[in-house]
């Protein structure tokens, strides 16, 4: 018998229910007997005991669905090692219950914060085997996360949308895209779009680079100019401060994101009309694609395979295209950046496409 407990944890995204319909139906065709208790809301379900027992209709149906059925929550990994406001060890109640369940294997299904927190539990001896979740594709061992095509192809669609209203009005369209600390999403979602301008917070922009692309496409005769913008863009001046001078500088900043802040500027320096469109968490909700749910699919089966071997302590992950088990020490605490010397960089580059650079 296979006690194997499961959650998922922070930002939610498509194909985490496909993904754990991989793990439970490799199990069940082992012919192993497993019985699976789902953990509610991510690590504080864990942390407080909150668990359903999970059978095989819990699982049916899934695989189209987003979200989670599990629920999920953001628990810092900086507070995991803080008491709760009762006094509680949180990572001694995390033990204590893994243990009083006698669960063979916790399946952890998360982001970078999340892999944190399942390595901190490795190394208090438990049995972990996680999968990688995010709209990002920021998880270090691992080209490619569950989710990310998905919001990828929303934000495309998203752009494509603004195409016809930016060349009817001649207007300047900014479409800001999720991503706080790397790229992926807008680089390939931009490109994906035939967006003109793309800025990423690998690569620090120049106002005037920028406003020099659009007034470049004004005298080649284009009548507008699309910009797909990362939430966590930044400009070359904020890039040079201190962290502690850019968090007062944002805290006192009249604009509710970075993309305003850019179309303030772009008005500013050459009187185009500019919009901003704020597609926000419709990139990480809806169905999976198809793409997704093959691929969380089968990280969700080698989860399993990894579980029937009682091989404990990995991420599954995708390395040139195949499925890979990688240490969880090794993931944890490193982010995947788009390098600004990237070869996709180069060729969207060679495409007209400018980085503000």
């Amino acid at each position: 018998m296979k006690r194997i407990g499961m959650l998922t944890s922070g930002g939610d995204c498509q194909a985490l229910n496909a993904a754990m319909r991989g793990v439970v139906k490799c199990l069940a065709y082992s012919g192993e007997d497993v019985e699976i208790y789902g953990f509610l809301d991510g690590y504080k379900g864990l942390i407080y005991g909150n668990f359903r027992m999970l059978t095989g209709a819990d699982f049916s149906g899934i695989l189209t669905k987003g979200g989670t059925i599990l629920g999920t929550s953001r628990t810092p990994f900086k507070l995991m090692r803080e008491p709760d406001e009762n006094g509680l060890d949180k990572v001694e109640a995390m033990k204590q219950n893994y243990y009083k369940l006698r669960l063979d294997c916790l399946v952890i299904l998360g982001g970078n914060g999340t892999h944190k927190t399942a390595n901190l539990l490795r190394e208090e001896g438990l049995n972990v085997v996680t999968l990688p979740k995010t709209i990002d594709n920021d998880l270090w061992g691992t080209d490619m996360t569950f989710g990310f095509q998905s919001a990828v192809d929303i934000a495309t669609d998203c752009i494509d949308c603004i195409h016809t209203t930016a060349s009817s009005h001649g207007r300047v369209f900014i479409v800001e895209v999720m991503g706080h600390k790397v790229g992926w999403l807008t680089l390939n979602a931009g490109m994906a779009g035939g967006a003109d301008i793309i800025l990423i917070p690998e690569i620090p922009y120049d106002i005037d680079k920028v406003v020099e692309a659009i007034k470049q496409r004004d005298e080649r005769g284009s009548r507008f100019t699309i910009l797909a913008v990362a939430e966590g863009a930044i400009s070359k001046e904020d890039a040079a401060l201190s962290k502690k001078d850019l968090k007062k500088k944002m805290e006192s900043s009249q604009y509710p994101s970075v993309s305003y802040e850019v179309a303030a500027r772009i008005q500013e320096k050459c009187g185009k009309e500019v919009r901003v469109t704020v597609p926000g968490h419709t990139q990480r909700g809806g169905s999976p694609c198809p793409y997704d749910r093959v691929f969380a699919s089968r990280l969700g089966a080698e989860a399993g395979k990894l579980i029937l071997k009682g091989e404990y302590g990995f991420m599954v992950g995708y390395r040139n295209r195949e499925i890979v088990k990688v240490p969880l020490e090794d993931v944890a605490g490193k982010l995947k950046m788009v390098a600004p010397d990237a070869e996709i960089i180069q060729e969207a580059k060679m495409l007209g496409i400018s980085f503000g650079d």
